[in-house]
């Protein structure tokens, strides 16, 4: 799970902001909220807020590369525009088997290259002392080079090149210090799905629906449970469907037109309504293909325990759904599954019913910076409550991170274009 994301440089995150999923439990109120063992305490969900164009997207973007860096894929960090330094800075604090750890690397965007990486596990006794093992230490910008496991490592640390991290540049088969580190760090980055909602992938659906067992049966009952219109979701096999194929004849050889493989998979997914078939990707709205895409999403992560970012869940979707979503991750039936969201459906914000104040965050930017924080940082002297009402406070701008258009000016500019024109 995670713990902590912190940037700088990062995008549109010029200073250093810090995103942190620890629950303060000074606060017992919706304790179910709280993923709680062993002096750890994280919360399941969070929720991001903001006017368009302040970095919620880009705060996403740096959670992907951290864990496409850990995973070997491929990344795209960029710097902040208006900074000199090329060097963007990521961090992330997760836990991982019931330990903490924190994973810090400095890219640097002009050479394309890992300036610094860092990676230490963090230990806590019974009365909440932390200590820290520091497993290696790589510093190009200082020259420090430590390994607490091997000297050895550390011999090799000045040496080896700086286009990847070390886990992919020294051999996990002859350190089995190596091996350990690289498994913690890829069982816990292959943990996080990321999801933009204007674009989910149908794929996971797909391979899903095809196979009939028990998680099939969940992301159709899911789906189903979303729709109240909707009987049934099935994936029609070959004897089920049949696509017409089209043909003319060219200097006598059969020039044949088929479906695109993708769209001849997704036109198997058919929706069933009072006993009628139909395909799914002609007939569904765009909030229904939406919940069949991201269902397979949400059902993996409650039952396998793992992370779900998404950008912008309320996209196309009613906000009593997306309401209900948030609740099935703040159950304490989840134990042990994590979701991360933008949104700007205000009607989330509830610290009543489904929210402890730490749980939403706000991003909010003005010409000087970028500002990252949480409901938690207002207390009872600025009027702001666990019984207050956060959607009238919002609506008033008391919080921030609310966006104030003036498009009566451009309504005025047209106005006075046509009498002009007259």
């Amino acid at each position: 799970m995670i713990m902590e994301v912190t940037v700088s440089n990062c995008y549109i995150f010029s200073n250093q902001v810090t995103f942190s999923l620890v629950a303060d439990m000074r606060t017992k109120k919706l304790a179910s909220n709280v993923y709680s063992e062993n002096n750890f305490n994280i919360l399941k969900v969070a929720g991001v807020y903001g006017p368009n164009n302040v970095g919620k997207t880009c705060l996403l973007k740096c959670i992907k590369n951290i864990r496409n860096i850990l995973l070997h894929e491929p990344i795209d960090i960029k710097k902040n525009f208006f900074t000199r330094s090329a060097i963007s800075q990521l961090a992330i604090k997760f836990l991982e088997q019931n330990k903490e750890y924190n994973y810090q690397v400095k890219y640097d965007t002009e050479r394309r290259e890992y300036a610094y990486e860092c990676f230490s596990k963090i230990e806590k006794d019974n009365y909440g002392n932390e200590s820290i093992k520091q497993y290696f230490l790589r510093d190009g910008i200082k020259g420090v080079y430590e390994c607490d496991l091997n000297p050895e490592i550390t011999k090799m640390l000045p040496l080896i090149s700086k286009s990847d991290i070390l886990i992919y540049l020294l051999d996990s088969n002859s350190f089995k210090e190596v091996d350990e580190m690289k498994r913690i760090l890829q069982s816990f980055a292959s943990k996080i799905d990321i999801v933009d909602m204007n674009n989910i992938p149908i794929e996971k659906t797909l391979s899903i629906m095809k196979n009939k067992d028990d998680i099939q049966e969940r992301v159709v009952d899911f789906i189903k449970n979303a729709d109240v219109n909707l009987e049934d979701y099935r994936y029609l096999n070959d004897d089920e469907i049949s696509i017409k194929v089209s043909s003319k004849e060219t200097d006598g050889e059969p020039n044949e037109k088929v479906l695109d493989k993708k769209i001849e998979e997704r036109i198997r997914l058919t929706s069933i309504y009072n006993g009628h078939p139909v395909p799914s990707l002609l007939f569904d709205s765009t909030g229904t293909k939406k919940i069949a895409a991201l269902a397979s999403y949400i059902v993996a992560a409650i039952e396998q325990g793992r992370i779900l970012i998404i950008d912008e869940l309320d996209s196309s979707l009613h906000f009593k759904l997306t309401r209900a979503i948030v609740a099935m991750f703040n159950n304490e039936l989840n134990t042990n599954a994590q979701m991360v969201f933008t949104v700007h459906d205000i009607s989330l914000m509830d610290c009543k019913k489904l929210f402890r104040k730490e749980q939403i965050w706000f991003l909010n930017k003005d010409k000087e910076n970028t500002y990252l924080y949480s409901l938690a940082d207002f207390t009872a002297n600025d009027g702001v409550r666990d019984t207050s009402d956060i959607f009238e406070k919002y609506r008033k701008g008391v919080l921030g991170a609310i966006p104030e258009p003036e498009l009566i000016n451009t309504l005025l500019s047209i106005k006075g274009n046509k009498k002009e024109m007259m």
